[in-house]
């Protein structure tokens, strides 16, 4: 089963398959995330897992007809066109009997057809009970499937039906998504070294308090997945993180602005490029408390003195090296697309960054949303692009530019 990736990975013909298990729910985010990162997908379903998820959901969801029958499209030999057409095959979930088929090389569905009928990357996310995942015949198919090169995301151990718990649940569809566009490119930062800060840094008051943000940290661990899957080594700095870091990203977890300027310093020192997509504190306050700030019986509000924290990206930039390039971001508030422009074109000549990314934020919009609108700013406050979608996506068309 040698397969290879396709020419051009900018629009990939997508065949997602899903198989009768009840993480096939699941598989409604795998296909949204990739009709959002602008991917042709083509589901095929077996009976079994439109017993779990309905075909109005999964049409949709792909935009496209759902496909279930071996039997339908017999004129255009639809069992043989869509392997034929697809750049890219994945199932999720693959149960223990699709599996096993695959292995066999059995040709019993439309599914099983269509993959026969392929020579594009496979991806499959198994999804099962741990008992049979862990079965010497389950172990063996997946064995015979990564020599023939099929690469397999996941399971991961968690809750499964019932009461189970362990080995056997299927990745997350974000997981999913990333680790197949991994598999078919591009691979364009391959030999570069990239550092990407993430998240929000809090401030301590006392024990129990901080300032802080309200960033979840998506975009840059967006950037990071993006990058590591078009070959770049990659470090994350992260502070305070919503959402897990992608597996083989090197990460690096910070608390406060002190600590993350004293990563960033560091890790930059060896870094090809360097990208601070972290909200950091532009205040924190000038004395900790020991304990617990009390509320007095007196009604009396609280006074606290702030004082400024470094300016992190000013510093990266200005000990740069040869050749190495500082990527800033700027959240803003203004409503006005000309005033926003403004603010972003007077930071990125302040900031010395040879890219800026600016984004809209608000009391609705920005942090911790799955998507994301931004302007791409060169060093002279120039916009050089613009990019809108889910923020793998807008990731990417930011890596475009460093590529």
């Amino acid at each position: 089963m040698t397969r290879s990736a396709p020419a051009s990975p900018e629009r990939l013909t997508v065949v997602l398959g899903i198989t009768g298990g009840i993480a096939a729910y699941k598989a409604v985010g795998v296909a949204r995330g990739f009709v959002r990162a602008g991917h042709d997908v083509h589901v095929v379903a077996t009976e079994g897992a439109l017993r779990f998820v309905g075909r109005p959901t999964l049409e949709a969801i792909s935009r496209n007809p759902v496909h279930t029958d071996l039997y339908e499209g017999v004129a255009e030999v639809r069992h043989v066109a869509l392997g034929q057409r697809a750049d890219l095959i994945v199932i999720a979930p693959a149960t223990a009997h699709t599996i096993a088929s695959l292995a066999a090389g059995l040709a019993g569905d439309l599914l099983g057809t269509t993959v026969l009928a392929s020579s594009a990357p496979l991806v499959i996310a198994p999804a099962m009970h741990t008992e049979m995942w862990e079965h010497p015949a389950t172990q063996a198919n997946i064995a015979t499937l990564r020599a023939r090169g099929v690469t397999i995301v996941g399971p991961e151990a968690g809750a499964l039906t019932g009461t189970d718990v362990g080995p056997g649940r299927m990745s997350e569809p974000e997981e999913i998504v990333a680790r197949a566009l991994d598999v078919v490119g591009p691979h364009d930062l391959v030999g570069r070294r990239i550092v990407i800060s993430a998240g929000g840094t809090r401030e301590p008051l006392d024990p129990v308090r901080y300032l802080g943000n309200r960033s979840s940290g998506r975009q840059g661990v967006s950037l990071a997945a993006a990058a590591r899957a078009r070959g770049a080594a990659v470090t994350l700095v992260g502070a305070h993180l919503e959402v897990p870091a992608p597996s083989g990203v090197d990460l690096i977890a910070v608390a406060t602005a002190a600590e993350l300027e004293t990563a960033m310093a560091a890790q930059s020192a060896t870094a090809d490029t360097v990208i601070m997509a972290a909200a950091v504190a532009d205040f924190r306050p000038a004395a900790v408390a020991e304990g617990k700030i009390k509320k007095g019986d007196d009604g009396a509000g609280l006074v606290l003195e702030l004082e400024r924290t470094p300016d992190i990206l000013v510093g990266l930039a200005a000990v740069r090296r040869p050749g190495q390039r500082i990527v800033g971001f700027a959240a803003e508030t203004e409503t006005d697309d000309d005033a926003l422009l403004r603010v972003a074109a007077a930071k990125a000549q302040r900031k010395g960054v040879d890219l800026l990314v600016v984004n809209r934020v608000g009391w609705s919009e920005g942090f911790g949303s799955p998507t994301n609108a931004v302007m791409v700013l060169d060093g002279a406050g120039t916009v050089v692009a613009r990019a809108e979608g889910d923020k793998l996506s807008v990731a990417h068309r930011i890596l475009d530019l460093l590529a």
